[in-house]
Order: structure tokens, then sequence, then C-alpha cells
């Protein structure tokens, strides 16, 4: 397994970047290497920043590796729930619409 960022930023509001799709592409690139050599990888939420909005943990497999892909996120959201005494869904902000 590998680990890292879901994104190279934390998340903006929604519609903050509807206006620069290059914005929008390069925070995708984290996730590109996977699709590139057909392998898995998931993203779980890892925490919020301090703005409230919440940062992503990408967990990348090898070829026919999901299994394990999915144990390690589960196991990772029960670690992170754990040290944090609750789901992190009960610490989100509500999103005004």
């Amino acid at each position: 397994m590998l680990v890292s960022p879901a994104t190279p930023t934390t998340a903006f509001p929604i519609g903050d970047k509807v206006d620069d799709p290059l914005a929008m592409y390069l925070n995708d690139l984290a996730t590109i290497p996977t699709n590139l050599a057909g392998t898995a990888a998931m993203s779980v939420p890892s925490g919020l920043a301090d703005d409230g909005l919440p940062v992503g943990l990408q967990i990348m497999a090898p070829t026919l590796g999901e299994a394990v892909m999915y144990r390690v996120g589960a196991a990772y959201e029960a670690a992170r729930n754990a040290d944090a005494g609750a789901p992190l869904i009960t610490s989100v902000p509500e999103i005004a619409a």
C-alpha cells in the first residue's frame, strides 16, 4: 500500500473554482498516477482543515490489491474515530447551499 494526500491543497468551497478549470484540474494531481497505472486507489476522510473543510487521505493498492486496500482504509478510519472519540462526520459543519 502507498498512502498520500488525496489533493495537494485542502478542499475549496462549493462553486469557488468554477471559473478556473485549471485550478480544479490541478487539485486532482495526486490521483493521476494511480489512474495511469491502472491500479486501485481510494480516498478516506482524514480530518478537517482550520476552515472546517475536509482533508482526504489517498490509499493506493497494487494490481488486484483491492481487498487489502479496503482493510487498510477501514483500519485507518476505525483508529481515527477511536482517537477522536467520535466519527469525523459528527464534527463536519453544515454546508449552506
